[in-house]
C-alpha cells in the first residue's frame, strides 16, 4: 500500500551550494532525519545536488532544517523561494563544478612540470641533473603547496564538513592520502633528513583533478537530458495585442493572452486554439510520432512544434501549473527517490571507506613493520590503498542510471513519480487494465453492419446517418462518425421525427425509412423472428442492435458497442511476449466483459465489479502472490491504483499530476505498459552492473593496492591509483550512458 503525507506535512527543496560527494549522501539523509526534529524523510538528488524534505510543520521548519545543514558544513538555499522571487535556480550544478576542476587541473599541471623537473628521483630517472643553488627545496615546497592547497581545496573542504558531520566519506580519505604524503615531505625537508614525497604528491593531486574534471563531462552527459526538456519552452512569444503582434518573454504572460504560432514555431505556453486550424509535433512531450491535428478548442501543449498552419491560442496555464513544469517536476522527484538498490549502494560505500583506512593503517604498518621496505615504502602503498578505494564510483553507479532511465521514460510519455516503482515493474506478474476508456475507446462505435436485404453496408449506413444526423442520442453520434470515417456522401432527411423509447423515422431518397430497435419493429408490425439468431450473437458480444427499415421490410442491422482499441490488441500480445499476465475489470455484464476478454486473448476478467470492489480483486491477485500493477484513468480507479504493487495512470494527457499513481501514462496507450517494463528491466539490469563493477572494482584493487603482487614486482603508484580510481567513476557513467539505446516501442 502507498503511503501519503499526512496534512501536517510540508515539503521543502534545498539546493546544496557546496558539492557533496555521492558516497556520503546516504550518511547525511540520515543525520538530518535523526538530528532534526519533526524531519519525515530526507533525499538528496545526485543530480542536481539538492535534497527535498519532508517534515512536520507542528515541530519544525525550513529555517531549522537549513541552519542545521549549515552546521554540518553545507549552505542551502530554498529552492521554491528563489523561483518566486526571480531568481535563476537549477544552473547545471555539474558544469559549474567542471570548470572548477578544469582550472584546478591546468594550474595543478603548470606547477606540476617544474616539481618533476627539481625532483631529485625524477632528474636520476631521466638522467639529467639541474644545479642547486639553494633554492631547489624551497622552490619544491613552493610549488608543491601551491598544488596542494589549492588543487587538492575541494577535498580538504569536503573531509572537514564530512568530519563536522562525523562522516566518513571519499573527501576524507583523498584528504588523508595527501595530506600525510604532503607533510611526511615537509618533515624530510625541514625536520629530518629522509627522502621527499612531493613529486608524488603532485602528480596525484594532478590526476585526481584531471580525474574530476573527466568524470563531470561524463556525468553531465547523463543529467544534462532533463535540462533538454526545460529548453524546450522558447524564451519568446508572439503576444496579440488589437491588431498588433508584439514579442515579449514567455515568462511574462499571462492567463487569458492571445498569442500568435506560426508554422515551424514552438508552442510556447499551454492553451486552447481559438483561431486557425494546424497539425502539432507532441513528440517531445508524449512520445507520440504522428502529428495530431489542432482545430478551435482543441488544447496545445508548451514546448510542442507547430507544424503547418498559423493559429492562435488563449493562454490557459502558466508557469508551474504547465504540462511540462508539471513533467519536469515529476522527472526531477524521480530522480531524487531512492529505489532500494541506491540505498545498497550507499550502504556499501560506508563500509568501503572504513574498509578502506584500516586497510591503508594495516598496509603501512605490514610494509614498515615487517620488511626491509622502509616508512616512505610503506607510506607510497598506504596512500595508494586509500586513494583506490575512494567509493565515488559506487555513489555514482545508481544515480546516473536512474536520471537517464527516467528522462528517457518522459520522452516517450512515461512519468515515474518514484524509482521503486521501476523496481517492482519488471518482476510483474499480472497487469490488470480497466476496460473502459483504457482496452476500449470509451465511446460508442459502430462495430458491424449486416445487411438483410440487396442493400450493401454503405447503403445501410450512408441512409441510417441521414436519419441519425439529427439526434444527438449516443448511438445516432455512433453511427454518424462512422459515416465520415468512411467518406460516405450522406443523403438529406425529410420530415425526420425521433420516436422516444423506440428510435426515429424519416424520408430518405423519397422513402419513408425507420431505424430503432425491437419495439419500434413491433410497433410497425415487421417480422424480426428471422433474425433473432444474429441479434442473440451480437447481444452476447455485449453490442447493441439497431434495425434499419424500410417499405415494412428490414433492410439490415447496425450494431455499436464500446470498442475495443487497436493498440489493446498489440499491448497484449507484447505483454505476453514479456511473460506477463493480462487480465481486466470492467462494471459492465458478464457476456460484454467475456466478449472483450476473449477477443483479446487475457488471461483473466472480473465483470460486473463496482468501482468501491476493484481494489478487493487486485487483493484477490496479490494473495495468490503476484506481483500486480493496475491500469486505470486515476480517478475511478483510485482505490485500485492504491492497493495494486504499482500504479499506472493511463491517458493522462495535460493533467499529469495523478496522486494515486507511482506512474502516469500521458498518452491513452496501453502498448505503453510493455515500454514501460522493457525499460524497467534495462534499468535494472544497467544498475547490477554498475553495482557489479563498483564493487568488484575495489575487491580487486585494495589488495593490489596494498601490494599482494608484490612478488610478481607489481606495485602501483598513488598517481596511478587516481586514474584508477577516475577510470572506474566514468565507466559506471558510460554505462548508464548506454540506457540512451533502448527502444520503448
Amino acid at each position: 500500500m502507498k503511503k501519503y503525507k499526512s496534512d501536517k506535512n510540508s515539503s521543502v527543496e534545498l539546493q546544496i551550494r557546496e558539492y557533496m560527494n555521492p558516497g556520503c549522501h546516504c550518511n547525511m539523509e540520515e543525520k538530518v532525519k535523526k538530528n532534526v526534529k519533526g524531519v519525515v524523510n530526507a533525499v538528496i538528488d545526485a543530480n542536481a545536488n539538492s535534497m527535498k524534505v519532508i517534515f512536520d510543520e507542528s515541530k519544525t521548519d525550513k529555517k531549522n532544517i537549513i541552519e542545521f545543514m549549515k552546521k554540518c558544513g553545507y549552505e542551502c538555499s530554498d529552492i521554491g523561494h528563489e523561483k518566486k522571487h526571480g531568481h535563476e535556480m537549477h544552473k547545471n550544478h555539474h558544469e559549474i563544478m567542471m570548470k572548477e576542476f578544469r582550472l584546478k587541473t591546468l594550474v595543478s599541471l603548470i606547477f606540476t612540470i617544474p616539481v618533476l623537473l627539481l625532483s631529485p628521483t625524477m632528474q636520476k630517472w631521466l638522467g639529467f641533473q639541474i644545479p642547486d643553488f639553494g633554492l631547489n627545496n624551497a622552490l619544491l615546497v613552493i610549488f608543491s603547496s601551491i598544488i596542494v592547497i589549492y588543487g587538492a581545496s575541494p577535498f580538504f573542504k569536503g573531509a572537514s564538513r564530512s568530519i563536522k558531520s562525523r562522516i566518513l566519506d571519499m573527501n576524507v580519505l583523498v584528504s588523508l592520502a595527501v595530506g600525510s604524503g604532503y607533510l611526511y615531505s615537509l618533515g624530510s625537508t625541514f625536520l629530518f633528513s629522509a627522502v621527499d614525497f612531493y613529486w608524488e604528491i603532485s602528480t596525484l593531486v594532478l590526476f585526481l583533478v584531471f580525474g574530476h574534471w573527466m568524470e563531470m563531462r561524463a556525468v553531465m552527459g547523463a543529467s544534462g537530458a532533463l535540462n533538454e526538456l526545460v529548453k524546450l519552452i522558447p524564451p519568446k512569444a508572439n503576444l496579440v495585442k488589437g491588431k498588433e503582434i508584439v514579442e515579449v518573454e514567455t515568462a511574462k504572460l499571462k492567463v487569458g493572452d492571445v498569442i500568435l504560432i506560426r508554422p515551424g514555431e514552438k508552442i510556447p505556453i499551454d492553451g486552447i486554439v481559438i483561431e486557425g486550424e494546424t497539425s502539432i509535433n507532441e513528440s517531445m512531450i508524449t512520445g507520440e510520432s504522428k502529428p495530431v491535428h489542432k482545430k478551435i478548442k482543441d488544447k496545445v501543449i508548451g514546448g510542442t512544434i507547430n507544424e503547418s498552419g498559423s493559429i492562435k491560442i488563449k493562454v490557459e496555464k502558466i508557469g508551474e501549473d504547465t504540462a511540462l513544469a508539471q513533467i519536469i517536476n515529476l522527472v526531477r522527484n524521480a530522480q531524487a527517490s531512492k529505489p532500494k538498490t541506491q540505498k545498497l549502494a550507499d550502504k556499501a560505500a560506508h563500509y568501503l571507506t572504513l574498509i578502506a583506512i584500516i586497510a591503508g593503517i594495516l598496509t603501512f604498518a605490514y610494509w614498515a613493520g615487517f620488511t626491509e621496505e622502509g616508512a616512505i615504502f610503506a607510506l607510497t602503498l598506504a596512500i595508494t590503498v586509500l586513494v583506490i578505494a575512494c567509493p565515488h564510483a559506487l555513489g555514482l553507479a545508481i544515480p546516473t542510471v536512474t536520471s537517464i532511465s527516467t528522462t528517457l521514460a518522459a520522452r516517450n510519455g512515461i512519468l515515474v513519480r518514484d524509482m521503486s516503482a521501476m523496481e517492482v515493474a519488471k518482476n510483474l506478474d499480472y497487469v490488470v487494465f480497466d476496460k473502459t476508456g483504457t482496452l476500449t475507446k470509451g465511446e460508442f462505435g459502430v462495430s458491424d453492419i449486416i445487411s438483410f436485404s440487396n442493400w450493401k453496408e454503405e447503403d445501410i449506413l450512408r441512409k441510417a446517418a441521414a436519419l441519425e444526423i439529427n439526434s444527438e442520442h449516443v448511438i445516432a453520434r455512433g453511427i454518424v462518425a462512422k459515416s465520415r470515417d468512411k467518406n460516405l456522401k450522406v443523403p438529406k432527411a425529410k420530415r425526420f421525427s425521433a420516436i422516444p423509447g423506440k428510435g426515429a423515422r424519416g424520408i430518405v431518397e423519397k422513402e419513408e425509412l425507420y431505424i430503432g430497435n425491437e419495439l419500434l419493429m413491433e410497433s410497425l408490425k415487421i417480422d424480426t423472428s428471422q433474425f433473432k439468431k444474429d441479434l442473440k450473437k451480437l447481444s452476447s458480444q455485449g453490442k447493441t442492435a439497431v434495425y434499419v427499415a424500410e417499405g415494412g421490410q428490414v433492410k439490415g442491422v447496425i450494431a455499436l458497442s464500446d470498442l475495443i482499441r487497436k493498440e489493446s490488441y498489440e499491448a497484449v500480445k507484447l505483454l505476453k511476449n514479456l511473460g506477463v499476465k493480462v487480465a481486466m475489470l470492467t462494471g459492465d455484464n458478464k457476456l460484454t466483459a467475456k466478449y472483450v476478454a476473449e477477443e483479446l486473448g487475457l488471461d483473466t476478467y472480473f465483470a460486473e465489479v463496482l468501482p468501491g470492489d476493484k481494489s478487493g480483486k487486485i487483493k484477490q491477485l496479490q494473495e495468490q502472490g503476484y506481483k500486480v500493477a493496475m491500469v486505470g484513468d486515476g480517478i475511478n480507479d483510485a482505490p485500485a491504483l492504491a492497493q495494486a504493487d504499482i500504479g499506472i495512470a493511463i491517458g493522462a494527457g495535460t493533467d499529469v499530476a495523478i496522486e494515486s499513481a507511482e506512474i502516469v501514462l500521458v498518452k491513452n496507450n496501453p502498448r505503453d505498459i510493455a515500454g514501460l517494463i522493457k525499460l524497467s528491466k534495462s534499468t535494472m539490469r544497467k544498475m547490477k552492473q554498475n553495482l557489479i563493477w563498483a564493487t568488484g572494482y575495489n575487491a580487486v584493487a585494495i589488495p593490489i593496492a596494498g601490494g599482494t603482487l608484490s612478488s610478481y614486482g607489481i606495485f602501483l603508484k598513488p598517481e596511478y591509483a587516481a586514474l584508477i580510481m577516475a577510470g572506474s567513476s566514468i565507466i559506471v557513467v558510460f554505462n548508464a550512458l548506454m540506457l540512451k539505446r533502448t527502444k520503448l516501442d
